[in-house]
């Protein structure tokens, strides 16, 4: 009966430290304007993966930076322009960020500042990039 609680109380205090790990790791979800505040993109969950999409914009546009001729007449409300990032080290990594400015797609990282959101998209190292900071909106 000792060892049968001795491993419950492993498994306890193991399962909650991941609970504790995923409510850190899921603080990014949520609403967010734009640096130039001209729209709002929502930041969401799909498995173990975090994507953004745009939700709203002063200026509704199409994507007509797209290097694809075929996705040019698609309307940037809605698209999914943040990719597969994962939770690691405090910050968001390994996901991608196209930029419709100039239908170009780079690596790219996040990572919460007082509750905002600082991305970074760069090519090959990411010391050679731009952030840009995303201000949270209830």
């Amino acid at each position: 009966m000792t060892r049968f609680r001795f491993l419950l109380i492993i498994l306890l205090s193991a399962s909650s430290q991941l609970v504790v790990a995923q409510a850190a790791a899921d603080k990014i979800l949520g609403h967010y304007l734009s640096p130039k505040k001209d729209g709002k993109i929502e930041v969401y969950k799909v498995g173990e993966m975090y994507f953004g999409k745009v939700v709203s914009g002063n200026n509704p546009r199409k994507d007509v930076n797209n290097p694809n001729p075929a996705l040019r007449t698609r309307d940037l409300l809605g698209m999914v322009f943040l990719t597969n990032f994962v939770y690691k080290n405090n910050e968001y990594s390994d996901g991608e960020i196209y930029d419709p400015e100039n239908g170009k797609t780079y690596s790219c990282k996040m990572w919460l500042d007082k509750g905002n959101l600082k991305v970074r998209g760069y090519i090959g190292l990411s010391i050679i990039g731009r952030t840009e900071t995303f201000t949270k909106v209830n």
